[in-house]
């Protein structure tokens, strides 16, 4: 829910939570309300003290920013809420405006984090792929770094890989803003994602936006290299749904990308084909199931990671209905610890426009967390 229109909705909760209190009030005999003209018992002063609460308790989980659970809370609070209501109706049916906006809330609630929304889709599909996944990977020694080129192995030991457990999966959460176009305006966002590197990777990708002041949500999902994205308007409007051999492709690149930017301990077993090209390139063919692609890794002088460049990744147009070939890249700067692995922070991701050769950026990007070989239990 957007931010300004969350608060508001939290100030009229807890509003129409406080309002209950004079039944509560009133029929325990702790005060006298004269607005209150029909008699309100134990019972009922009962329920009306519940119905604060649960209001209260619903204004209270969107002010933290509750994620999951919270909707259901509303539902309740609306159906106790009116129950009071009800048995003072000639005095309260006003309130009714009150349990409309909760029915409002859970609605939004439901189809923003129920079983249907994205966010469960992502949590289902984390879920599903963490499951089989090796619980105590052997560690990372520096004689393994001897499969990789010189280059990236200076790389993976500045990062403080060695000597940790190898790298099975990775959880990131991210910040930013994106856009589709040059003139197009920015999109702040937050994301979550959920990586696993072996055999088979997959890479499940949840996006939070704003646009135009309303939310949209977007889920990339890639798994035996076949790769969607789907957005939503209000977590209701389907307003991208892309799928398709170019996608597939467009996504391992990606997931490549991935592995090189947040996995350096998992790059020792990772399926790439490495040549160092200067003593700050090198090359890697990434071969996955059916495909294969190929970037450049850049270094600078003392071996950090600057950025990643390749001409396989395809272009979506704004709905994601069609795809064009442009080189892409992802600039990376900062570094900042991440349980004990040094990683770039910040960064951005650019195509380059093959009419005029310039750059076009369409998102920047600053991970605010990143875990390796977390379990089920981490995923929420």
């Amino acid at each position: 829910m957007l931010t300004a229109l969350r608060w508001i909705v939290v100030v009229v909760l807890v509003a129409h939570g406080l309002l209950h209190l004079p039944g509560a009030a009133k029929g325990f005999g702790w005060a006298e309300i004269a607005q209150l003209t029909q008699p309100i018992g134990p019972a009922g002063a009962a329920l009306w003290l519940l119905a604060a609460l649960l209001v209260l308790a619903t204004a209270a989980t969107l002010a933290v920013g509750a994620r999951t659970w919270w909707w259901i809370l509303a539902a309740v609070a609306a159906v106790v809420s009116q129950a009071a209501i009800v048995t003072s109706w000639s005095d309260a049916r006003a309130g009714t405006a009150g349990t409309v906006l909760l029915v409002i809330v859970a609605g939004y609630g439901f189809l923003a984090e129920g079983s249907t929304s994205f966010h469960a889709q992502w949590r289902d599909q984390a879920t599903s792929a963490v499951r089989g996944q090796q619980a105590d990977p052997p560690v990372l020694t520096e004689a393994d770094l001897e499969v990789l080129p010189g280059p990236l192995a200076t790389y993976v030991r500045r990062n403080g890989a060695v000597g940790m457990p190898r790298v099975v999966n990775v959880h990131a959460e991210l910040r930013g803003r994106i856009r589709s176009g040059p003139e197009s305006e920015w999109m702040p966002f937050t994301g979550e994602q959920f990586n696993t590197y072996g055999p088979r990777p997959q890479r499940v990708f949840l996006i939070d936006a704003t646009r135009a002041g309303l939310p949209v949500t977007v889920l990339h999902s890639y798994a035996d290299t076949a790769a969607t994205m789907r957005g939503r308007l209000l977590s209701l409007v389907t307003v991208l749904d892309s799928a398709g051999p170019e996608m597939d492709r467009g996504e391992t690149v990606t997931v490549f990308n991935d592995l090189v930017l947040l996995a350096p301990g998992a790059l020792v077993d990772a399926p790439v084909e490495w040549t160092e090209v200067d003593r700050n390139r090198v090359r890697g063919v990434f071969a996955t199931g059916d495909q294969s692609v190929t970037a450049d890794v850049i270094f600078d002088d003392s071996g950090d990671l600057v950025d990643f460049h390749s001409e396989d990744r395809l272009r979506a147009s704004g709905d994601g209905s069609s795809f064009a070939r442009q080189p892409w890249s992802t600039p990376m700067f900062g570094r900042r610890d991440f349980h004990g692995v040094r990683l770039p922070s910040v960064g951005e991701a650019r195509w380059l426009d093959p009419e005029t050769g310039e750059w076009f950026t369409y998102i920047e990007l600053e991970f605010t967390d990143v875990a390796y070989n977390v379990q089920e239990a981490d995923l929420g």
